[in-house]
């Protein structure tokens, strides 16, 4: 099965819980449909059918995953990307 990347998968994670956090606090009410999608997604994206089975795979890839590396930026509009001859 393919994997999210885990930057991808930090970030649903961490925006679910914290809707889930903010909803908890609240009290009952009508689910976020923002929280809906998120779970959703990261059902699919983990291979499961529910939300509690999905975070704790997340969180078990995530802590197994190599630590992200920093892309350089890109450059910005109109700049062009300095040519490097080959060693």
């Amino acid at each position: 099965m393919l994997r999210p990347h885990p930057t991808v998968l930090r970030r649903l994670v961490d925006e679910y819980e914290a809707l889930s956090a903010a909803e908890a606090a609240h009290g009952p009410a009508e689910p976020n449909p923002r929280a809906r999608d998120l779970a959703y997604t990261l059902c699919v994206s983990t291979g499961t059918r529910d939300v509690q089975r999905a975070l704790e795979a997340a969180h078990q890839w995530l802590a197994t995953a190599p630590a992200p590396v920093r892309e350089p930026a890109a450059p910005m509009a109109g700049q062009r990307m300095p040519v490097t001859e080959p060693a």
